[in-house]
């Protein structure tokens, strides 16, 4: 065993006959799973006599002479196709339709004697392959010749063809002589068979054979207790005798000597040798007179055992591959109870959400049918009040109406006279409160409510599933994940069975020495370049995804190391324009009289870095200044003068350290051309040195150094100089000590 998955052992240790490589029960499971291999693919049965075809497939013997057929010399197509149009069985193909196969075009040689011929007619055997039929009649093949006991010749111009890969070949004088037998696939068959055959009985029982409880390797007999004890005791020379359990028995009685293979050109000469350009054993004759005798061999033992490693090793690889297709067929299993499950829960879901709607819409429909009750009753009430009231004023006018009539019946004048202008002026009176609007009913028997419910039925019928789950964890895609100097580029990739949608991605990375993660990146992208680390640090990274369901979970958190030595170039970008960069950004000068400032393209904030600078050009005695800056120093006038820098300004005779306009620590020693002036910026000590020819220029220039500091320089047109970064710290220099020289403020 080897990381949890099953290895195949040495090929020396993989033969049925060796009783230590796997147990018997093992054995025995393994064998049923190779049944399929061991069958003949024309008759559907067991192998019987099995010959190697040119192609490397196997076929019985007596398959072989069943669907050989006569090749016409001088038969068209056309007549081919007519003199077997009255067999059904016959799937006729067209020979312009079919693929020729040839020495040239196949890729395999001569083999046996045989060479390519075209297709010809072929019709399906048992198994479902084409197989040609016979040219003569079935069932003279399956009989030997009369007082011969072999089986009849093959016609002469006969071609066979592989049921499998349906290559043709047309034989020989040979015939199926011209053919190699599988010795070993016979083999395999016979233990095969014997494996399946019922338990193991004694041998030595009359009548009623119990099972086999033990087997004699040297008496090669199987016993059942009562018989072993009667006639196999453990006494005298019997007591030597080695016994056996049945199963491990079986597998020792199956390493049966097999028969010595001869050449199939010459039958009376063994196989002692191997051809390595046709891949085939060849016997001595093959090598003295055959066609072999050009071609380089080697000798067949050392040619087996090279073949065995190479199965084995072939073997452990698709002993892998076979490994993982198990434990992928569990997780196919396993998601199918998962998918099982999973169902049952979301119809469950899904029934609640709608009942739950459902009930919304319950609700809602009690509230509309308690207004539409409410504007009912408001309704009838309004029209109840305005018919008594209606009632009242036509009972009074009734009355009076009664009452005039009854007046004017009478004949009295002077009476009359005394009323009938109070009469007039009621009966004026009443007329006007019957006025138009009394008459008009003040509530409409219509309902002026219209319940709008197409937007909701345009829901409902737009009511679909949407994603609300958060997204899977990605996955780091490590092939295209890196390093280079003080960046890092990071991929990745969502699972690939995950259909849950993704919004974007949020990238973390810690702070180089185990803090806390920080957000770096937010977007869409799958991939991400990080500038602006550390150098020789270590971090940690991990990336999630995101929708409007919310944040998924973490990737793994991966670990990436960035360079231990700082890599750049001067900056273009951010120098003085009569600054005047060659040689890839490593040699500078200027076209100015005046100093002119120009950076690195990488700053530093932690961590020890050393660079160097050549003097190519120093004409006139100028001063060139070396020193670190930030990002916003003055770049028009010398390094150090403002307190965005910290240099050393040198001529030929002395230096200065110099910032904010500051000059101290005089040093005598110069510069010329060919000098050398190192920087040495260590941050574990917050201190920054200068260095001439390889030797320290003064004590410490600079201490408390912290922040983000970029490598500068200032020069004119007298002085070119070429960088030189990336390289060790100076031997006489320990990071982390006291001062080298003596010397630290």
């Amino acid at each position: 065993m080897e990381n949890g998955k099953e290895k195949y052992p040495h090929p020396e240790f993989i033969a049925f006959g060796h009783r230590e490589s796997v147990s018997a029960s093992t054995s025995m499971n393994k064998m049923d799973e190779m049944e399929e291999e061991l069958k003949c693919p024309v008759c559907g049965s067991f192998f019987r006599e099995p010959i190697i075809l040119p192609c490397s497939h196997n076929i019985c013997l007596a398959c072989a002479r069943n669907i050989l057929v006569q090749t016409p010399d001088a038969e068209s197509p056309q007549s081919s196709r007519a003199s077997g149009s009255g067999v059904s069985d016959y799937d006729y193909l067209d020979l312009d339709k079919m693929s020729l196969y040839s020495e040239a075009d196949s890729g395999y040689g001569s083999y046996g004697g045989f060479v390519s011929a075209p297709t010809t007619p072929c019709q399906k055997s048992p198994n479902g392959v084409r197989v040609f039929p016979p040219a003569v009649p079935p069932q003279a093949h399956h009989h030997l010749l009369p007082h011969t006991g072999v089986l009849p010749p093959v016609p002469r111009n006969s071609c066979l063809t592989c049921p499998q890969c349906h290559r043709s070949l047309t034989l020989d004088d040979r015939g199926l002589r011209g053919f190699p037998k599988n010795r070993v696939l016979e083999g395999v068959v016979d233990r095969y068979q014997q494996s399946k055959a019922a338990a193991l009985k004694c041998q030595l029982c009359e009548k009623n054979p119990r099972e086999a409880t033990v087997m004699c390797e040297q008496c090669d007999v199987f016993y059942c207790d009562p018989c072993r004890l009667r006639c196999h005791p453990p006494r005298g020379p019997l007591a030597k005798h080695r016994l056996v359990p049945p199963a491990q028995g079986r597998i020792s009685r199956r390493a049966s000597p097999r028969k010595i293979s001869t050449c199939t050109e010459h039958e009376l000469e063994n196989l002692s040798m191997y051809c390595v350009q046709c891949k085939t054993p060849v016997c001595y004759q093959c090598l003295e007179d055959g066609k072999h005798s050009t071609h380089e061999v080697k000798a067949l033992g050392a040619m087996w055992k090279l073949h065995k490693g190479q199965l084995s090793q072939a073997l452990n690889v698709l002993s892998d591959r076979a490994t993982e297709a198990k434990e992928f067929l569990v997780q196919l299993r396993n998601m199918v109870q998962h998918i099982q499950e999973n169902g049952v829960e979301f119809e469950a879901c899904l029934v609640a959400q709608c009942d739950a709607l459902i009930e919304a819409l319950n609700r809602r429909k009690a509230q509309l049918l308690s207004r539409v009750t409410k504007e009912h009753e408001h309704k009838l009430s309004v029209v109840r009040d305005q018919i008594s009231h209606c009632t009242v004023k036509l009972r009074q006018t009734t009355g009076l109406m009664e009452y005039c009539l009854e007046v004017i019946k009478e004949n009295d004048p002077s009476g009359f006279l005394q009323i009938s202008d109070a009469l007039i002026r009621r009966v004026h009176m009443t007329e006007n409160q019957w006025g138009k609007g009394s008459l008009t009913p003040r509530m409409s028997s219509d309902f002026d409510l219209t319940l709008d419910s197409g937007p909701l039925l345009q829901t409902i019928h737009q009511l679909d599933f949407v994603q609300m789950k958060v997204p899977a964890a990605p996955i780091l895609q490590l092939e295209e994940c890196c390093t280079q100097s003080n960046s890092a580029t990071l991929s990745w990739k969502q699972p690939p069975l995950s259909t849950i949608a993704v919004d974007g991605y949020i990238l973390e990375l810690d702070d180089g020495t185990g803090g806390q993660f920080r957000e770096v990146y937010v977007g869409t992208e799958t991939i991400c370049t990080v500038d602006g680390l550390h150098f020789n640090s270590t971090y940690k990274s991990r990336v999630k995804a995101f929708n409007s369901s919310g944040v998924g979970q973490y990737s793994k958190t991966l670990v990436m190391q960035t360079s231990e030595i700082a890599w750049f170039t001067f900056d273009s970008a951010s120098a003085h324009p009569d600054i005047i960069l060659s040689n890839d950004n490593l040699t500078v000068t200027c076209n100015s009289y005046d100093d002119r400032v120009v950076m690195g393209n990488t700053g530093f904030s932690r961590g020890v870095h050393y660079w160097e600078m050549t003097i190519d050009r120093y004409d006139n005695h100028p001063d060139p200044a070396f020193g670190i800056a930030r990002g916003d120093v003055m770049k028009d006038v010398m390094l150090g003068k403002d307190d965005k820098a910290w240099a050393m300004y040198v001529d030929n005779n002395r230096s200065w350290f110099m910032h904010n306009n500051s000059h101290t620590n005089r040093t005598d020693g110069g510069i010329g051309k060919g000098a050398t002036v190192g920087v040495l910026l260590d941050f574990s000590r917050g201190i920054l040195l200068f260095l001439i020819n390889d030797e320290q220029q003064g004590p410490v220039a600079f201490n408390t150094l912290e922040g983000m500091y970029y490598p500068a320089i200032s020069l004119n047109r007298n002085v070119q100089v070429t960088l030189h970064s990336g390289l060790p710290i100076p031997d006489f220099y320990t990071p982390g000590e006291s001062d080298p020289a003596g010397s630290v403020c």
